[in-house]
């Protein structure tokens, strides 16, 4: 019997034991509060050829407000920072979107594409709105998803531009507030 229950506190320890890695708010580490989220830029260059293949740029009018009311709604979704407008601010996020790219990732025997990946790139920057410091800047940063155009799982690209547009949303926010 005791075996049983050496044995039953071991598997709890080991369980609830963790290897020491951890994520914090930024907010509690920094003691930042309010965020403004500044409209993005769009900045994606429509006039010239891709570097692979002959195909132009496609181009998505109002793209660049979709990524910010998604960054917006992202903030509010977690509840970590409140979005208030600029000159209530702790912290302002600010960014341009930079590129927009879209790649054939399997195609079919006659050389139709069935999958593709979409990317859309921004460079961003957080600012403490009170002393103007730069707390971080990335650049290219991205968001993506893949649709298949064939099958059950066919998607338009309107479609899963949304899903590239909330998944870049929700990597914003987490390297907004979470410090590693």
């Amino acid at each position: 019997m005791r075996r049983l229950v050496g044995l039953g506190v071991a598997a709890v320890l080991c369980l609830t034991a963790g290897c020491g890695y951890t994520t914090r708010a930024f907010v509690s580490a920094t003691g930042y509060r309010t965020i403004h989220v500044r409209p993005f830029a769009n900045k994606v260059d429509t006039t010239s050829e891709e570097s692979v293949g002959s195909r132009f740029k496609t181009y998505f009018p109002l793209l660049e407000n979709k990524v910010t009311n998604a960054v917006v709604d992202r903030f509010i979704y977690d509840g970590e920072l409140r979005v208030v407008p600029e000159d209530e601010a702790d912290i302002v996020l600010s960014g341009d979107l930079v590129h927009y790219r879209r790649e054939s990732l399997r195609d079919a025997d006659d050389d139709t594409p069935q999958e593709y990946r979409i990317s859309l790139f921004v460079d961003i920057t957080l600012t403490d709105a009170k002393t103007d410091r730069v707390l971080w800047h990335k650049t290219n940063f991205a968001g993506d998803t893949s649709y298949y155009t064939t099958g059950s799982y066919v998607k338009s690209e309107s479609q899963a531009l949304e899903d590239a547009v909330a998944d870049l949303a929700r990597r914003i926010v987490e390297t907004t507030v979470e410090i590693w």
